[in-house]
């Protein structure tokens, strides 16, 4: 079984950049996703949430200029299903970074997050 890790990457963010440095300095295998270029599906977002043990919304970078500009707020009565596609369509809304081990996740924000799925798998 491959039990390497999963980055959900933007290079822009230093929060993202911070996690990528201290997987690197564990020498575990892990894949980069620049989840920017190659945005999740719907259905990946609501696995993600899964792991996380989150709903969708909370996923949400709410305080995004992206996020006003599309007019959305926080509120009103969308499904778990339709803020996971707001998600895969606008991918730069979403919280990160988020790591994937052995199908638990983190998102690292604080970095400490990451650290201590990393030291638990």
């Amino acid at each position: 079984m491959n039990h390497s890790a999963k980055l959900y990457h933007n290079p822009q963010c230093s929060k993202s950049r911070a996690a990528l440095e201290y997987l690197q300095s564990t020498n575990r295998a892990f894949t980069i996703i620049e989840y920017l270029k190659t945005p999740p599906s719907t259905t990946e977002v609501l696995e993600l949430c899964a792991k996380l043990n989150i709903r969708p919304l909370a996923l949400i970078r709410a305080k995004d200029k992206r996020f006003h500009e599309l007019g959305y707020t926080t509120g009103g009565e969308r499904s778990h299903e339709a803020w996971a596609e707001i998600l895969s369509k606008n991918p730069q809304l979403i919280e990160r970074p988020i790591l994937i081990i052995k199908g638990k996740a983190a998102i690292g924000r604080p970095l400490e997050n990451i650290i201590a799925l990393v030291e638990s798998c």
